[in-house]
C-alpha cells in the first residue's frame, strides 16, 4: 500500500522545495510514451495546422492592406505578416498600449466580435500623410481627437473589406466596423479567460515602422473549424484562381480598344502634290474600284470586303478571311 503523508510531512515538503533543498524532475516518459506539458488555463483550441490556414488567409490579405495603403497614401507601404498565436483574451490586452486604435468589428454570420489593433504610431503617421505631410508620426501619447477618428474610422472600413477577400476561400464573410475604442478595458468582446487568436502585421510606412494586431476569439471560429485546413485553402485557392483568371480574361478581351483600318489601295505621289490636294482632287489606287479592300485588326491583315454606309455610319461588309498568318 501506497505511503500517505500526514499534513506535517507535506508542509515540510513545500517548505524544502521553496528553498531549494530539494528539487522535484517531472518525469516525462510513462511507459515508453512521452508525455507533454499541457496549461489548463490556456488550453489551444486551434492545431497547428488550422493556425497555418489562418496565416495563409492574412498573408494575402498583407499584400492586398499594402496595395490599398500605398494607393490612398501615395507612397511605399509594406505590411508583412509576423506571427499567428494563441493566447487568452487577458493577455493580449495587457501587451498593447494604452491609449491605442481599437477597432471593434463583426463578421457576419459569424457570431461575436473580433478586435483590429491599430499601434497609435502607424495611425497617426497614415493620419500625417492624408493632412498633407510626409508621413511621420506624431504621436506624443495623447489620445485621437474626434477629426481624427473619423479619419481613422474610414481607413479601417476600407480595410476591414479586405477580411472578406482574404476570407472568401473558406468562408464568405461580411465585416462590418462597430465602433472604435481607445482604451483597451473598454473594448471587453469576450470574457478575459477566453483564448483568442493574436494575427501580427508589421507595417512600414517610410521611415515610421510598428505593428499591428488582429485579435479574432476561438469562439468566433469554432463554427468554421473544419474549413481551416490547408488541403481545402489550396483546394479552393485553385479553383479560385482558375475561375477568377477566366474572368480576368474575358474582362480584358470585352474591354481591350484594337485599331482596325481599312484600305482601300496604295499609289504613290510627290510630297508636293499632297500638299496641294484640294476637295475633288481624285488620287488613283492600285486596285479597280470594284475589287475588296482590306481590312486590318491592329496590324493583321484579317479581311477582305466593300465599303459602304449603313445609316449615317461607315460600314465594312465582310466577304472572306484571311487566312495567312496564325488562328
Amino acid at each position: 500500500m501506497d505511503e500517505i503523508l500526514s499534513q506535517h510531512e507535506i508542509d515540510s515538503l513545500l517548505s524544502a522545495m521553496s528553498s531549494g533543498e530539494v528539487k522535484i524532475e517531472v518525469k516525462q516518459e510513462v511507459d515508453g510514451r512521452n508525455i507533454k506539458n499541457y496549461d489548463f488555463r490556456r488550453p489551444n483550441k486551434f492545431s497547428k495546422d488550422q493556425l497555418n490556414t489562418i496565416e495563409l488567409i492574412y498573408d494575402d490579405f498583407c499584400r492586398s492592406f499594402s496595395t490599398l495603403l500605398s494607393g490612398l497614401l501615395r507612397t511605399k507601404v509594406d505590411a508583412k505578416l509576423g506571427s499567428v498565436t494563441q493566447c487568452t483574451y487577458e493577455d493580449f490586452l495587457q501587451k498593447i498600449p494604452n491609449p491605442t486604435i481599437l477597432n471593434v468589428f463583426s463578421l457576419a454570420p459569424l457570431e461575436g466580435k473580433g478586435l483590429m489593433e491599430m499601434n497609435p504610431v502607424i495611425a497617426f503617421s497614415i493620419i500625417d500623410r492624408l493632412f498633407g505631410g510626409p508621413g511621420l508620426s506624431t504621436f506624443d501619447g495623447r489620445p485621437i481627437t474626434e477629426i481624427e477618428k473619423n479619419v481613422i474610422q474610414r481607413i479601417s472600413e476600407k480595410v476591414l473589406l479586405l477580411f472578406k477577400d482574404a476570407w472568401k476561400i473558406c468562408y464568405d464573410i461580411n465585416p462590418y466596423l462597430e465602433v472604435i475604442e481607445i482604451n483597451p478595458q473598454l473594448a471587453q468582446v469576450v470574457s478575459p479567460l477566453e483564448m483568442v487568436i493574436i494575427i501580427t502585421i508589421s507595417i512600414k510606412i517610410g521611415e515610421t515602422e510598428d505593428f499591428m494586431n488582429v485579435c479574432l476569439p476561438c469562439l468566433m471560429l469554432e463554427p468554421i473549424a473544419d474549413k481551416l485546413n490547408t488541403r481545402f485553402w489550396f483546394a479552393g485557392t485553385s479553383a479560385s484562381s482558375a475561375k477568377d483568371y477566366s474572368q480576368y480574361l474575358q474582362r480584358v478581351v470585352e474591354t481591350t480598344d484594337i485599331p482596325l483600318t481599312v484600305v482601300l489601295g496604295n499609289n504613290t505621289i510627290k510630297i508636293r502634290d499632297l500638299l496641294e490636294l484640294q476637295a475633288g482632287d481624285v488620287i488613283p489606287l492600285d486596285k479597280p474600284k470594284d475589287a475588296d479592300a482590306e481590312l486590318y485588326l491592329g496590324s493583321k491583315l484579317k479581311f477582305y470586303g466593300q465599303v459602304g454606309q449603313m445609316g449615317n455610319k461607315l460600314a465594312f461588309k465582310i466577304n472572306k478571311a484571311c487566312n495567312e498568318g496564325s488562328d
